[in-house]
């Protein structure tokens, strides 16, 4: 395994949420990246952000991790989720916030 791989793999086995994103969740610089942090946001989950931006290495590494081809990319609990479309799904559905409740992931009740 390769530097970038190890460190992504501690990344997302570290962290309860990782977002593997371009730009920051303090400042999207895509829309679909921005779309993922709203939601998490919105469910008040803590999570870290992880700008490939500002790494070529990372931004390919990350798509060879998870065998997908898109960024922004979600984990939770080391199991990758998905990219921006598949949580939204989620999300709509109710499925995500349910997701983390069954992870133990503290997400803020429904307003």
């Amino acid at each position: 395994m390769s530097g970038v791989q190890e460190f992504i793999d501690n990344e997302v086995k570290s962290n309860d949420v990782v977002l593997f994103m371009k730009g920051t969740p303090q400042f999207p610089q895509c829309g679909f990246s921005g779309q993922v942090v709203q939601m998490l946001d919105y469910l008040g989950v803590t999570y870290k952000g992880i700008n490939v931006l500002a790494d070529q290495e990372i931004r390919q590494g990350i798509k060879d991790y998870s065998n997908w081809p898109t960024i922004p990319q979600l984990y939770v609990k080391g199991e990758f989720i998905g990219g921006c479309d598949i949580v939204r799904e989620m999300f709509q559905a109710g499925e995500l916030q349910g997701h983390f409740e069954e992870k133990g992931i503290a997400v803020r009740g429904a307003a």
